[in-house]
């Protein structure tokens, strides 16, 4: 009889704290580095004309080049947490992900995409404490802070969606 109560009360107490869960509301902090829809216009706009300007002097001007590029948030979240687990894995502390502008190569193997511009992702960090130990390496709170270097030990990402026709202005509503 003991052993059942024990079982019940166990039960609900999972119950409640799974249903709690699910009803909480997500706290977050906003983040500080927000712009205004405007400041994105005026900073789309600006990318759009200087990019239509230098490619008119190109060969390559006669096709559309990308500037824009699109993950879905599930994509970014399992990149996320690949970097946080593998970063974990490899004696790292990820502390942000670098994206960088990058064009493929003109290589006809690449298709459409040869000489097109993109857009991946680095992760950024440092080696854990215990990693530094061993090396001797500084872990002073300056060096923390000023220092989000590329962890070249784990995989960038690419190949978001740059939609059809690839050029886009801000904001793109349909």
């Amino acid at each position: 009889m003991k052993s059942s109560k024990t079982i019940f009360l166990a039960g609900l107490f999972c119950l409640t704290f799974f249903l709690q869960s699910c009803s909480e509301d997500r706290i977050y902090e906003k983040p500080t580095q927000l712009i205004t829809n405007d400041l994105a216009l005026q900073l789309n706009s600006n990318y759009n004309m200087n990019t239509l300007q230098s490619k008119a002097a190109t060969v390559d001007s006669i096709r559309e080049d990308a500037n824009a590029v699109w993950y879905s948030v599930e994509e970014l979240e399992r990149y996320i947490n690949y970097v946080k687990t593998e970063g974990i894995n490899k004696g790292y502390t990820v502390d942000g992900i670098r994206m960088y502008f990058g064009k493929y190569p003109n290589d006809p193997k690449l298709g459409e995409k040869a000489g097109m511009t993109t857009v991946f992702l680095s992760p950024t960090g440092a080696k854990s404490d215990e990693q530094k130990a061993g090396t001797g390496t500084s872990n002073s709170t300056a060096d923390q802070e000023e220092n989000h270097y590329d962890i070249t030990d784990l995989s960038p990402m690419n190949y978001g969606s740059m939609g059809n026709p690839p050029k886009m202005t801000y904001p793109y509503n349909k």
